[in-house]
């Protein structure tokens, strides 16, 4: 590597004397050194041409290893932005059951109480949903929107019996007997043909 270093140093720098020049137009002048001088100026560059030959793969093979930790890296990163939306879809899902869960107990409609919260705001950075909070949410919710609230009396209600529905109440009793039916069935028939 040094002697490439002095052959391109040699024609870089300024000559100094019409000595020195002199030396160098003389080298030229006789045709044996000047053989010697190209034989010794194309095993050097053959030399660089093997080396290059040599180290060619390898740039190609690390450049292409280089290309495949960015796409690989690429991959990472698209899986990881997957997960965490699938993360934070799955803690939105459970705050949202949460939340269900206790406005069961004093809303009319559980879906209602989700509507008017934040629901972001329910999971600490383990990803862990904060009951409390929610439970003190809405107790403010329902002090701000009682309509909201289940009414007072839930219990349910027992039907009252009304003798007059059915056919025990008016009088007109069918019979239980198929010959019965069908000879009532007759009767109305030959009343409405005559």
């Amino acid at each position: 590597m040094p002697e490439h270093e002095e052959s391109e140093q040699e024609p870089t720098q300024p000559e100094a004397s019409s000595e020195t020049k002199r030396d160098k137009t003389d080298l030229w002048a006789d045709p044996e050194v000047a053989r010697k001088e190209i034989e010794k100026l194309r095993r050097e560059a053959a030399k660089y041409r093997t080396r290059a030959s040599e180290l060619e793969p390898l740039a190609k093979e690390a450049q292409a290893l280089k290309d495949a930790q960015k796409s690989e890296q690429e991959r990472l990163t698209e899986q990881l932005t997957a997960t965490e939306k699938r993360i934070h879809s799955f803690q939105q899902r459970a705050v949202r059951s949460e939340v269900k869960a206790l406005a069961a107990v004093e809303f009319a409609d559980p879906e209602d109480a989700h509507a008017f919260l934040d629901l972001t705001s329910y999971v600490d950075d383990d990803g862990d949903v904060d009951s409390a909070a929610i439970q003190q949410d809405l107790k403010d919710l329902l002090q701000r929107k009682p309509h909201l609230a289940k009414p007072a009396d839930t219990s349910p209600r027992a039907p009252k019996a009304d003798r007059t529905q059915g056919s025990s109440g008016n009088g007109n009793r069918t019979p239980n007997d198929p010959a019965a039916v069908f000879a009532d069935f007759m009767k109305q028939g030959l009343a409405r043909g005559h």
